[in-house]
């Protein structure tokens, strides 16, 4: 059997690239500056006192909900086209360009109250950044032997979090530093600085990062989209085999709803909830990436010495702790504070947000890593797509109930389900055999796929 070899430096640093490239997408829209642009601006304030802005969090959370189940619809089919048609970087390269294109068309969105446009250019960037990180990640097994897939998982997402502090810094200086209606004008632009820094910053990726897997001829009177489908069958008849990677799956099910709903909602929960100031916010975020990098790449060499699995675990415990202390911030700040310490419940949320945060990059490229150590090379493309299927539905399930939840609730109870959510995927996890899974894959490209 051929023992996958690593991959030139320029290869990885392409691959990388992409990580650093996208993230300006997701940090920028989704965690930090739209998303309160939509919710706090754009949609109108709601006619509850004690929670104004719950319309503009259910719409915001309702946007990503559609976005990710069309990923789900479509990520394991357009997986299996990539593997056949060995086209993976064409699909990413669509991606990456309509992701641009439909995110510099916020600005298209030109007046307070006209959400729906917005709610629509939402749901279509998000799919094509979705999509994107679907085809990014089948090229993983193909950089290096799995031994060492978690520490270059771990570089691309550390690297990543220096793509989302710089994107941010680059729109708030030249859009504005606060979220206000009476500068509109100014934060229409958001969108296109955001596609600007995502299109110059994802050139490397497509010049030095090469397809992997050999061209196969289609068949005669067959088409992608038919082979397609056919691979996918093949795929869910066979998936019984990667037994392993099934269980893992369906934990990982419940850990990318509660990050999703992280990603997502974090910056609202801080500024809503927590009454966090400009300057707090600053702090936090930066500091956030900071951690993120670190625990990217830390995790990713203790998962080549203790196991992925083992790693997962540990990340999974670490949130939930983070989780309970943001959850009983404003009982641990007066206790700290009885004992002689003068701090504010503000800084304190900071605290645990940063912490909270070593664990985004961490625990999302551990899970990248798994998939690529369960996954034939061959079968690499449609693998992920899984992966996306499993992490994108769970992400739209994720919004979607924390938007009903801090409806009914209240915004800081609801938030809790993030907690529950992990504690659950650290369960199921414990049911994944990691050696057992490692070798289904090996045995799975020695006999060739029989």
């Amino acid at each position: 059997m051929q023992v996958t070899k690593r991959a030139p430096l320029r290869e990885i640093f392409g691959w990388c690239m992409f990580d650093f490239a996208n993230s300006s997408y997701t940090t920028v829209i989704i965690t930090v500056i739209y998303c309160r642009v939509f919710a706090e601006v754009i949609v109108p304030i709601s006619s509850n006192p004690a929670n104004p802005y719950e319309d503009g969090n259910f719409l915001f959370g309702l946007a990503l909900f559609f976005s990710y189940l069309l990923v789900v619809a479509t990520g394991p089919l357009f997986g299996a086209i990539s593997d056949f048609s060995a086209k993976k970087k064409a699909f990413l390269f669509w991606s990456y360009i309509s992701c641009i294109i439909s995110t510099a068309a916020l600005w298209l969105v030109s007046t307070p109250g006209s959400w729906e446009l917005g709610f629509a250019l939402i749901i279509l960037s998000n799919f094509f950044f979705a999509s994107g990180e679907n085809f990014a990640s089948s090229f993983l097994p193909h950089l290096g032997p799995k031994e060492e897939l978690g520490k270059i998982s771990g570089y691309a997402w550390g690297i990543g979090y220096m793509g989302g502090l710089l994107s941010v810094f680059l729109v708030q200086t030249f859009v504005a530093p606060s979220i206000d209606p009476a500068i509109y004008g100014s934060l229409r632009y958001v969108g296109p600085l955001t596609a600007f820094f995502f299109l110059l910053a994802g050139i490397p990726t497509f010049l030095l990062l090469k397809e992997y897997r050999p061209h196969a001829e289609r068949p005669e009177g067959k088409s992608y989209l038919t082979i397609g489908f056919g691979q996918l069958i093949e795929t869910l008849k066979s998936i019984g085999y990667f037994r392993d990677l099934v269980i893992y799956l369906i934990s990982l099910f419940f850990s990318m709803a509660a990050l999703a709903i992280v990603i997502a909602f974090a910056f609202l929960y801080g500024n809503q909830e927590i009454k966090i100031t400009s300057e707090q916010e600053t702090a936090l975020f930066i500091l956030l990436q900071f951690f993120a990098m670190i625990g990217a790449i830390f995790f990713g060499f203790v998962q080549d010495r203790i196991g992925a699995k083992k790693t997962f675990n540990i990340t999974l415990v670490f949130w939930i702790l983070c989780l309970i202390g943001i959850y009983f911030v404003r009982e641990i700040t007066g206790f700290v504070n009885g004992l002689g310490v003068d701090i504010s419940v503000q800084w304190v949320f900071v605290i645990f947000g940063t912490l909270a945060g070593s664990g985004v990059g961490s625990t999302q490229s551990a899970s990248r890593a798994i998939v690529g150590i369960f996954s034939p090379e061959s079968k690499s493309g449609e693998f992920f797509g899984l992966w996306g299927l499993s992490g994108k539905l769970a992400a739209a399930i994720g919004v979607f109930a924390i938007g009903i939840l801090q409806k009914i609730f209240d915004l800081r109870n609801a938030f809790l389900v993030v907690a529950v959510f992990f504690f659950i995927s650290l369960i199921i996890n414990m049911f994944v055999n990691e050696k057992r899974g490692v070798e289904k894959a090996k045995e799975w490209e020695k006999n060739g796929g029989q």
